[in-house]
């Protein structure tokens, strides 16, 4: 009996199935995500904003640890998972599919993208899985430090030039619904988590990640960007939208030229 089950008796494999969807899709947003963030080390606008962006590359490359290592509980070996997978299976969200190409690109990413996977993390810890829960407050802990740097660098930004505003306001415009629809489907499998309280409603951690960056959004005079209908190109199995990451970028997750020089 995996730890999963046993710490739920009587668990269904749908909802087995929805718990470990929910874990890798998280796992995997926040390894990619750090590595997005791991591209502005030199090119931030002043040597402070790269050491930052170093630590939260850190810490996503961290809470990614975590939650593979949670997938234990499943009968799933962490190592496949992070090292052995191809860019068609990873479940990272469609937003971090393209590299940040701007300052105002990695501060949207923080707000919206991180902001949003933040919001499942406060889903899963309010739903009390004792396996996750010590590990979750940890990673909100660090969370709390990136949310004040995207927060006082997007006012910045919103503050700054036409030029910047206008950056900054696609940026979220083409970040947020995917985002949004990766944390809070409201598909099937979403739905077996939460009528099983293990995790928020849909429409809770919806109003979670608009009550984040609404605030945000009136400094650029814009709404805050509806999710994208689940509909046809989204993919149940992954719980994202339809496409996938570059292979590149999937070597990088995967640490495959440095595994060849690891040494026991």
């Amino acid at each position: 009996m995996s730890g999963f089950q046993a710490g739920l008796p009587g668990a269904s494999e749908e909802l087995i199935a929805a718990f470990r969807r929910l874990l890798v899709s998280l796992a995997d947003s926040k390894r990619v995500l750090g590595i997005r963030y791991s591209d502005w080390l030199l090119g931030a606008p002043s040597l402070e904003a790269g050491i930052a962006a170093s630590s939260m590359a850190q810490d996503e490359w961290g809470h990614a640890r975590l939650l593979y290592a949670t997938l234990k509980d499943f009968g799933v070996d962490p190592t496949t998972l992070e090292h052995d997978r191809s860019a068609a299976e990873y479940a990272s969200v469609e937003a971090l599919d393209a590299p940040f190409e701007d300052w105002a690109a990695f501060i949207a990413g923080v707000v919206v993208v991180d902001g949003a996977l933040t919001v499942a993390l406060e889903g899963l810890l309010e739903g009390g899985y004792e396996s996750v829960d010590g590990r979750i407050g940890k990673m909100l802990g660090e969370e709390e430090f990136h949310q004040s740097l995207g927060d006082a660098w997007f006012r910045r930004l919103a503050g700054g030039s036409p030029e910047a505003q206008e950056r900054l306001r696609t940026a979220v415009g083409a970040m947020a619904p995917s985002a949004i629809r990766a944390v809070a489907s409201g598909d099937e499998s979403h739905r077996t988590l939460s009528d099983s309280g293990l995790t928020l409603p849909a429409e809770q951690l919806r109003k979670r990640i608009r009550d984040r960056i609404e605030p945000l959004c009136r400094l650029l005079e814009m709404e805050v960007p509806e999710a994208s209908a689940a509909a046809g190109d989204w993919d149940s199995v992954r719980g994202r939208g339809a496409g996938q990451l570059a292979e590149d970028v999937v070597e990088r997750a995967r640490g495959d030229r440095n595994r060849a020089l690891f040494v026991e």
